[in-house]
């Protein structure tokens, strides 16, 4: 495109050149009688300037066409309407002196030629006529350019837009959400406009979409049922109530566990274990964690004596377990129901309980109440300090 503006530039100086033909053709013409005096002449004359006319006026719209499709390179463009003007102003200016050299008289000549055409030589008429069907020439090609710029122009515009509409083309989601908000274009925000304008920022009388008016209406029917089924019928129970029922339910589940297992054992169900692999792995616990304190043969270090009749916290099974289990902070025993199962702890206890009657190799003195029947402890009065006499006497 931009070579064929070229063309038209460089063809700017062919027009001059034309231009300049009728002023010699005009000058060289007998001596005779103002020209201009024929009707044949004004004639010619006054299609001449109305052919100039055209043909600037085309020639402008040509420039401003020119200058649209490249205004990208506004320095290039400007320099060549300055050249299209000088053009045309010489064009011009050649004109009227051809139409000088037509009004030109001889004044030292009295003869007057016979005219053969209208009172104009062949030459003059010839001349003439020539200018008319080169101006009518230019005008012609003119308007071919004009159309052809045209036609490049629209073919251009509608690649583009096939373009863009292969490239832009909307997907049927953003179709979708198009028309269940039912957006209103921006050329019709004019008409909900209400005229408050915030900082910029300007208030429409836009509808709620339909999706949200749909929601809303769903919403009152739902409070609806649910006022009638949860206050009125009492066909359902209310949040507290499930919460309850819940509770409830999972306190079954866990008891039924628990008695399915062998883990269900408290302060209140622990037994004593005889069984050989139970005292063993209470044994296994005890040496490695309880002999810090008694000894591995329960002898007693920091801790009581485990194997004498004399017992801090009692001598029965679910005192043991009771003790271990929950433990005794204030005398320097922590609790172990974190770190042991109850079934663990229902085997450590068994173990300390098969403890009573050995013989440990370093005894600690008895400390705590007597416990004479390992079933209950004895009354009381009766403590370690009664035993030590009665193991003196």
């Amino acid at each position: 495109m931009n070579a064929y503006f070229n063309k038209i530039r460089s063809n700017k100086w062919l027009l001059s050149i034309l231009a300049l033909l009728p002023v010699g053709a005009f000058a060289a013409g007998p001596p005779q009688p103002s020209s201009l005096s024929f009707p044949v002449t004004q004639l010619m004359v006054v299609i001449i300037i109305f052919l100039l006319i055209a043909i600037v006026l085309l020639a402008n719209v040509l420039v401003g066409a020119a200058k649209i499709k490249l205004q990208e390179e506004k320095e290039a463009i400007e320099k060549k309407k300055n050249n299209n003007t000088s053009v045309l102003m010489m064009i011009g200016v050649m004109s009227l002196l051809s139409l000088h050299a037509f009004g030109a008289d001889n004044p030292t000549t009295t003869t007057v030629a016979p005219a053969n055409y209208g009172g104009l030589t062949p030459i003059g008429y010839f001349t003439l006529v020539g200018v008319v069907l080169l101006e009518l020439l230019i005008l012609l090609l003119l308007i071919y350019n004009i159309k052809f710029l045209l036609r490049k122009q629209r073919t251009a515009i509608a690649e583009s837009e096939v373009a863009t509409q292969l490239v832009h083309k909307p997907n049927a989601f953003k179709t979708w959400w198009a028309n269940i908000n039912r957006f209103k274009p921006i050329k019709e925000e004019a008409e909900i406009d209400l005229g408050h304008d915030y900082d910029g920022i300007r208030e429409l009388d836009n509808r709620l979409p339909p999706w949200w008016l749909y929601g809303f209406y769903a919403s009152i029917i739902f409070a609806g049922i649910y006022l009638v089924r949860y206050h009125v019928l009492h066909s359902a129970p209310l949040s507290k109530e499930e919460l309850q029922i819940s509770l409830a339910k999972a306190e079954a589940e866990k008891q039924a566990y628990l008695k399915a297992s062998k883990a269900n054992v408290d302060e209140n169900t622990v037994k004593y274990l005889t069984d050989a692999s139970d005292l063993e792995a209470g044994k296994q616990i005890f040496t490695t964690t309880c002999a810090a304190c008694h000894l591995a043969d329960g002898g007693g270090l920091v801790g009581p004596n485990l194997t004498d009749d004399y017992w801090l916290h009692g001598c029965s099974i679910k005192d043991i377990f009771k003790s271990i289990t929950y433990g005794w902070p204030e005398k320097g025993m922590k609790s172990w129901k974190d770190d042991y199962s109850p079934l663990q702890i229902e085997q450590i206890a068994s173990y300390v309980k098969s403890l009573h009657g050995t013989k440990p190799k370093t005894p600690k003195e008895p400390q705590g109440t007597l416990c004479t029947d390992q079933g209950a402890a004895p009354a009381s009065g009766t403590d370690s300090t009664q035993k030590s006499a009665a193991a003196i006497q």
